[in-house]
């Protein structure tokens, strides 16, 4: 058993250097950025992939990503440089040291994104593993977005785009016409 013990290894923790513990929330704007990912289910099946940066006083959406694909370390760094950019336009680097707090995802525990983000001025902190509520702020947008927006805009937009695929949306059957052109087409309904 000894043997088995030995070979075992330790869960990575994300190392105490970079680990976030305590209150999310800081009273001066641009102390700490949070960012989290979230999925949108559709009904054909695929996943619509969504990461974001909050300031953690203002709670602003900085900037946001949307892919099909899965969120990698490219497409951090870029939402890393997209949220610099939004707050204090082209700079190098920040002109104080900002923490960059997220979950442990590969993404973002990525060696290349976590020294992309500190010479740009950003601290990578993570959250310990298992514990969205660590990040709370980040969830709490995921919840508000989920509930407040998604639904509602589908609801919103259904008319616009079954309309749009009435009056546009062509089909090979059809001539690839749209079925109101192929209606038109034929005289009547």
């Amino acid at each position: 058993m000894k043997l088995k013990t030995a070979l075992t290894l330790n869960r990575h923790a994300g190392g105490a250097e970079r680990r976030h513990d305590g209150r999310i929330a800081v009273a001066e704007q641009n102390r700490r950025w949070c960012s989290d990912g979230f999925e949108i289910g559709c009904d054909n099946g695929e996943k619509v992939r969504v990461a974001f940066a909050l300031n953690c006083c203002d709670r602003e959406a900085m900037s946001f990503l949307a892919t099909t694909g899965g969120i990698t370390g490219d497409d951090v760094r870029d939402l890393m440089l997209a949220a610099v950019e939004h707050r204090f336009g082209l700079v190098n680097r920040l002109p104080v040291t900002i923490e960059w707090l997220s979950d442990n995802g590969s993404c973002y525990v990525a060696g290349q994104t976590r020294s992309f983000a500190r010479e740009i001025g950003l601290e990578p902190r993570t959250t310990p593993i298992e514990s969205p509520q660590s990040n709370g702020m980040a969830e709490a947008f995921v919840r508000t977005i989920k509930r407040d927006y998604v639904r509602i805009t589908v609801m919103r937009q259904l008319y616009t785009w079954i309309d749009h695929y009435n009056e546009v949306h062509p089909h090979k059957a059809l001539g690839y016409r749209s079925p109101r052109e192929f209606i038109a087409a034929r005289g009547s309904p």
